[in-house]
């Protein structure tokens, strides 16, 4: 299969440098311990969960089970597009923020898209099915989780942004499938 590669924006460069010359094992800590919330198996996980609780509550079901279709389409998603899109992860590209202390993040062409920021864009557009009082907190909390991608030299700025951006893209879209009976938009 063909593959398309995309480089880096010269902002994407200048913010993963400056991450890398700013950091400090105490951040990068604290954000791989964060960015295990936006991982895709357990928000997986928490989706089926959820989807298994909501089966006998019949004003659960729908919304759980958009939750479950949208987790399940944001992990395919961004392994499909990976496939025909060749990135080096800025992790790949820096030996300073290795000593001061940013890990290697997965596969070292797989850049594009942030899975991670894909699920989140995906939680922060269905945020908007939540009660009000529960949407602001949602989505703050995705865009925090997204950002850790970024602060942990895993993906370019522009990879996240575009994940997360897909991710509310593809939400929207399944609303149309899977609570076109709900009334609701």
């Amino acid at each position: 299969m063909a593959r398309i590669t995309i480089r880096p924006t010269r902002a994407d460069r200048a913010l993963a440098d400056t991450i890398a010359a700013h950091t400090d094992p105490s951040v990068e800590a604290v954000s791989r311990l964060l960015t295990w919330g936006a991982d895709e198996k357990l928000l997986l996980a928490a989706a089926v969960a959820a989807w298994t609780y909501a089966l006998p509550h019949p004003r659960l079901r729908p919304l759980a089970t958009h939750f479950l279709a949208a987790s399940i389409v944001a992990t395919i998603v961004p392994h499909l597009l990976k496939k025909v899109v060749d990135q080096t992860r800025p992790d790949r590209l820096t030996i300073f923020g290795h000593w001061r202390g940013v890990p290697f993040s997965g596969r070292a062409r797989d850049a594009f898209p942030s899975g991670h920021a894909l699920h989140m864009g995906a939680l922060a557009s269905a945020a908007g099915l939540l009660p009000r009082r529960d949407r602001r907190l949602t989505r703050a909390t995705a865009v925090v989780l997204a950002a850790t991608r970024v602060v942990l030299l895993a993906h370019w700025a522009s990879d996240v942004i575009a994940g997360f951006v897909l991710g509310g893209i593809l939400e929207r879209l399944l609303r149309r499938l899977t609570l076109n009976n709900m009334g609701r938009p």
